[in-house]
């Protein structure tokens, strides 16, 4: 985004959020239509304690898996003694289906961190260069640094935490080799996205010894109208691209540890010789099977993410807290005071808050929780700043 677009982009996106919430009425009223309209038939909420806290801080989805996934997980440790050959080819086809590709086009990975060690390690050379922002995910990084990588860019961001496109051209451009360019998008832990016009035009532009890790782990939560995945360009042929996604942030399946990766079947093949083969469990597979089929999951998995940010938003415009438009499960919102105090404070009420994340001192990543977990955490700001706290 331009930098002068920051603030009448965040300002758009919270009236958007503030007209779905019943046009502009009190926090609490609009919070509690908001989890009364998207929580039907979720659990009753109860108030966090020191052994319960409330965890916005690894930007989980902290509904839990769909309970189509869940009953099929649990049906399918009888059959633990069996090697998942068949249904692992199945989610293979799956996935391939919905892209365009054939199954030749994908991998199954350990999440979307084995994707990116995979990548990288099929990748490392002594004279490659990985050209990253300077406030990324850190998995790229620091699997490039255990492969002898050592030519490692880091390209500042733009004053409003965007990435710094024209900046890494010019990294990739100025560089007399090979370039691997890591490019998170939405963003973690900004949670802002990169335009697709301008993304798209420079894969296209096929700069030379240049290959493009796009991780969008979060992309199914964003709601801007300039992102766009780059999946439908793998399915045109577009071959200097690796497109890693996840199991966990949509479908709420972290712990399972499912991922998949797509891009040329050349490519294929040189990152299936770093990755175990069989790595993945039986239950874990049958869950994403069954994750990836159940779309009402998925809407209200969507729905329930949507209500979240709304209900945090409210609390951020009403207090006045800045923060970077978010497209993601989460938001990195700009403190008025220390972050080390901030996370005390949260604690001490019961809610865990992301990590630091230079350079970005001043800010802390809050990921969202359920609607009702939201409504707790805003009145938890709002008490906070009768005190000074926030």
């Amino acid at each position: 985004m331009a930098k002068s677009d920051a603030p009448n982009i965040q300002r758009r996106q919270f009236l958007k959020f503030s007209g779905a919430l019943a046009g502009g009425a009190a926090l609490t009223g609009l919070s509690s239509a908001a989890v009364a309209k998207s929580s039907e038939g979720s659990k009753s909420f109860t108030p966090p304690t020191a052994d319960n806290p409330i965890r916005i801080c690894w930007n989980e989805n902290p509904l839990g898996m769909s309970p189509k996934a869940q009953e099929v997980a649990r049906a399918t440790v009888v059959e633990g003694n069996r090697y998942p050959f068949v249904v692992t080819g199945q989610l293979q086809k799956m996935i391939a289906d919905d892209y365009g590709v054939s199954p030749e086009h994908v991998l199954l990975t350990a999440g979307a961190t084995e994707g990116i060690r995979a990548a990288i390690e099929a990748l490392a050379a002594p004279d490659v260069q990985l050209v990253v922002p300077a406030l990324t995910f850190d998995a790229a990084e620091e699997t490039a640094k255990v492969n002898g990588i050592t030519k490692i860019t880091k390209v500042p961001m733009q004053k409003d935490w965007g990435i710094d496109l024209a900046g890494l051209k010019k990294a990739v451009a100025d560089y007399n080799g090979p370039s691997i360019v890591y490019f998170v998008n939405p963003n973690n832990p900004t949670g802002a996205i990169s335009k697709a016009d301008d993304v798209e035009a420079w894969i296209k532009s096929k700069p030379a010894n240049t290959m493009f890790l796009m991780d969008e782990a979060y992309a199914e939560f964003a709601d801007d109208p300039n992102f766009r995945s780059v999946g439908p360009m793998l399915k045109a042929g577009v071959d200097n691209i690796i497109l890693l996604k996840t199991f966990s942030k949509l479908f709420a399946m972290a712990g399972m540890r499912v991922g998949w990766v797509v891009a040329t079947p050349e490519m294929i093949g040189k990152l299936r010789e770093k990755t175990a083969s069989n790595a993945l469990n039986f239950p874990a597979i049958k869950a994403a099977i069954a994750s990836w089929e159940d779309k009402p999951f998925i809407a209200y998995s969507r729905q329930s993410n949507e209500t979240a940010r709304k209900i945090l938003l409210e609390v951020f415009h009403k207090l006045d807290i800045k923060y970077v438009p978010s497209n993601t499960n989460f938001i990195f919102q700009k403190l008025d005071v220390p972050l080390k105090d901030y996370q005390q404070h949260m604690k001490d009420a019961g809610i865990l808050v992301g990590r630091a994340f230079p350079p970005a001192d001043e800010y802390c990543r809050v990921s969202l929780g359920t609607p009702e977990e939201m409504t707790f955490v805003a009145k938890t700001l709002l008490d906070f700043r009768k005190k000074g706290w926030v």
